[in-house]
This record gives C-alpha cells, structure tokens and sequence, in this order.
C-alpha cells in the first residue's frame, strides 16, 4: 500500500499542502529590466548582473564551428556551486524524505514539491542577508549527517554556462521536528507525486535520481507480466562483462560516449552580451529577433516563506514548451532505454547522455532530426508509460514546462541505431549517477520519473 509505514498519508499530504497554498503570501510582477534595482547593465560590456557581484549574470555565447562564428545568444553564468539536498531518516524501518514547500518566482504554480535544502552559496551564506537556510548545517557544517550521495551534476547546457550543483542525500538519526513547510514523505508517495503535473520540483528529481534505494530481486520478474518483468531485469542486470543479458557491456557505453565527444568540432566561449549578434538589449526585455527561442524578463517578487521576503531578478521566459522523452523497449527480455549522446553548447564536458527525443521550448515532432523516432512519434504506434507536465528551475527560469514521456516501443526502433544513440539498461544509467557529467539533466529527471513504474 502506498501509504504503507508513512509518517503522513496521501490525504494527509494534500491536506498539508492547500495549507500551504493558502497560509503563504506570493506575487510576481514582471517589471522592466530598467527598473530592477540592484540589477543593471554593465556600460562597457553590455552583461546584466547584479551590484554585489554575486548571484548570477546573463552573458553572451559565442558558438565557433570550424573557425567561423555560426551561432550566439545570452547565457545564463552562475559560477558558484549551490546545495540540492535531501535529507533521509528511517521510521520503524521505511526510508523517508524530508520535503519541503518551497516557492520560486519562475514555478506556474507558485508552490512545488523541493529538497530539503535547495540554495545558491550566495543563499546559505546569506549575501542577500536574510535568514538562514533551515538545516543547510546537516549539508555543510561540521554536525552534518551520513552522506550517501555527493555529486556534481549539471544543469540546462542549452540556457547555463557550465552551471553545476551538488547533489547530496544525507541520512540522520537524530530527531529533527519539521517546520511548518517541510514534511516527511516515502520514496513511494514521492514517486506518486511524480505522475502530478507541476508538483515535483527539478530540483528534487535530479537528487531522487541519484539517491541509492532497494533494487528489485532478480526472482520478482515472475509477475508474467511483460513490461513489469521486463523493467525489474533491467534494474537488476549491470551487464558486467561476464552477462550477456544487456546488450553493451560498461565499458562498451563509454567507449561510445567518449566516442561522441570526440566528435565535436565546435567550440563556445562567453562574449560580451553587447557583442551578440541577432538579440536586442532593451529596457524591457533581451530578446531574439526572430522571437523564436527565449527572452530575458525582470520580476519583482514577494514571498513571505523566503530567506528574503522580497527582491528583484531577471528570469529566462521560453517561448513554448519543451520536450524529453525515452523510448524504451525489451530487448533479451530486459528493457533497455535508448540514450542519445546530445551536444548542448554550455555543458563543461560538450556532451552529455540525454533522452532519446530532448526538443526545447517551441520545436514539434516533425524537428527530431532521426527519421527513425521522428515516424514513430508521429506514427502513434508507441505506448506511452508516462506523461507529465513538470516545471524546470523556477529560480532561474520564468514558466518553463517540459513533457516527460517514456514510451515503449517494439521492432519498429531497431536495435542497431545511429553511432549518437546506444542501448542501456536502467542499472547501468543508475551506475553512471555516482559520477557527475554523464546524464544530462533531463535525463535524470524521466530516470526518476521511470522509478515510478516499478
């Protein structure tokens, strides 16, 4: 049962959080970036950025292929590292989440589902010079808890310069009495609350997607039923290079990885975001113009359940909504996800592991550049498994949604692919998450999403 040892049941969580909604005070206001206060252009170099020098700038990106200048944009440069953590306690032995309420001026819906700490460093060391960030100490000070994961992992490449947060899970045994705006939750409510539209945050996905839990016995793939069998094999099998039950062994995957990043001949440097070319710098807004990819907007911001109840900042606005999805298929009996090995421009390491389709904001179907997935996603032919709306960084991002599916596909996707794309089993995507700078962050957010459908 799903609310089986849980500290707070399912009703008792929603119950919880249209307290929230209606005990906290929240507006946004998009205002002209003119008019944001401590933010400013910078005369000689065109960048926006802040008066302390902290936080974070919108700079330009400049793309070199073959020694010739083929695309710019602004970027996001958020050079410091920040803390994702989740802090984990046992109850009458059942893993528990403590989660947290937490509003962000870009979320839809104001409120979503967060990780314990969620906080830039200038946050948790209080630049702003508002309150503390609740327990950043069992993260980063000297009474920190047991640390289970700790990983550097990255973030949007497409809108971020080489942006990277710490990922942490940390398990305690003392006795921590949650505020008011954080909760208790098993792995199990979480992955339920994965299947609601907008509920949990990105945040949260990419540390739930690292975090270690019980891997499914071998001998619980007796159900008879096909998917379910067949997705509990692909949990249990690392393709260790003595099994042939996946089709590429670990040291196949990155052999072909390494591959794809040698393939690269372009390069990407920061520029002055006066120097890009095809985007204006206004009062109001910076904007492509061909109004085609995004924009950059300022907001003035209230929250009355924040370290600072009120600032100012400007927030990436996508024009459209975006789009990441595996497709999945057994193969030997294991279901194996196809993984692309995706370019994005602000990555550190240029490449990444990414869905098998990963469209941004405003491209359909018919822009997959494959024909092999583009007919199938046309076709109608594939069952989709999973199918969620779900929020990017409200922090940085102004309404920024993704589709999230996971589809299952037969014979009609082959098994021999092109060279960007390869095969892996769900244990071996699992495996890569101790290491940063392998899956993208898309990607970790459907393999999190995928946990719900054991």
């Amino acid at each position: 049962m799903l609310d089986s040892g849980a500290q707070l049941s399912m009703a008792e969580f929603h119950e919880w959080w249209a307290d929230r909604h209606w005990s906290s005070r929240f507006t946004v206001e998009q205002v002209p970036l003119a008019d944001m206060g401590d933010w400013a252009f910078d005369p000689a170099t065109g960048n926006l950025g802040h008066s302390t020098g902290r936080f974070f700038t919108i700079e330009g990106l400049q793309v070199r292929d073959n020694g010739v200048d083929t695309w710019a944009q602004p970027i996001i440069n958020q050079p410091e590292i920040g803390i994702l953590g989740i802090i984990v306690k046992e109850f009458d032995g059942v893993l528990h989440c403590l989660m947290q309420a937490k509003m962000e001026p870009g979320n839809v819906n104001s409120l979503q589902l967060s990780p314990t700490v969620q906080a830039t460093r200038s946050n948790y060391t209080r630049v702003h010079r508002g309150t503390t960030t609740r327990y950043v100490e069992y993260f980063a000070g000297p009474a920190r808890g047991q640390v289970i994961v700790d990983v550097l992992q990255s973030e949007q490449g497409a809108w971020f310069w080489r942006k990277r947060n710490r990922n942490m899970v940390v398990l305690v045994t003392d006795d921590i009495p949650p505020h008011e705006d954080f909760r208790w939750l098993t792995l199990a409510q979480i992955r339920e609350l994965m299947t609601v539209d907008n509920l949990v945050n990105m945040d949260a996905r990419t540390v739930l997607s690292c975090m270690p839990f019980a891997l499914p016995d071998e001998s619980e793939a007796t159900t008879g039923e096909a998917f379910r069998d067949s997705l509990i094999r692909s949990y249990v099998y690392q393709a260790d290079e003595g099994r042939q039950s996946a089709l590429h062994t670990p040291g196949q995957i990155l052999s072909w990885f390494t591959e794809a990043k040698t393939r690269c001949d372009w390069t990407a440097r920061l520029v002055p975001l006066g120097q890009v070319a095809g985007w204006s710098s206004g009062a109001d807004e910076i904007a492509d113009e061909a109004e085609r990819h995004f924009r950059i907007i300022g907001v003035s911001v209230e929250a009355g359940t924040r370290e600072v109840q009120r600032w100012n900042q400007p927030l990436l606005y996508p024009r459209g909504e975006g789009r990441a999805l595996f497709v999945v298929r057994p193969i030997n009996g294991v279901m194996h996800l196809l993984v692309q090995a995706r370019p994005e421009y602000g990555l550190m390491d240029l490449v990444e592991m990414a869905p098998t389709v990963h469209l941004l904001p405003g491209a359909t179907a018919a822009d997959v550049p494959d024909a092999f997935l583009r007919d199938v996603l046309l076709s109608g032919t594939a069952k989709t498994l999973f199918d969620t709306m779900l929020s990017e960084e409200g922090g940085r991002f102004f309404n920024a949604v993704t589709r999230y599916q996971i589809v299952e596909v037969g014979d009609d996707v082959p098994v021999d692919v092109p060279p960007n794309y390869c095969w892996m089993t769900a244990r071996q995507l699992i495996d890569l998450l101790r290491h940063g700078h392998y899956l993208n962050i898309e990607a970790r957010s459907l393999l999190a999403c995928l946990h719900s459908l054991c």
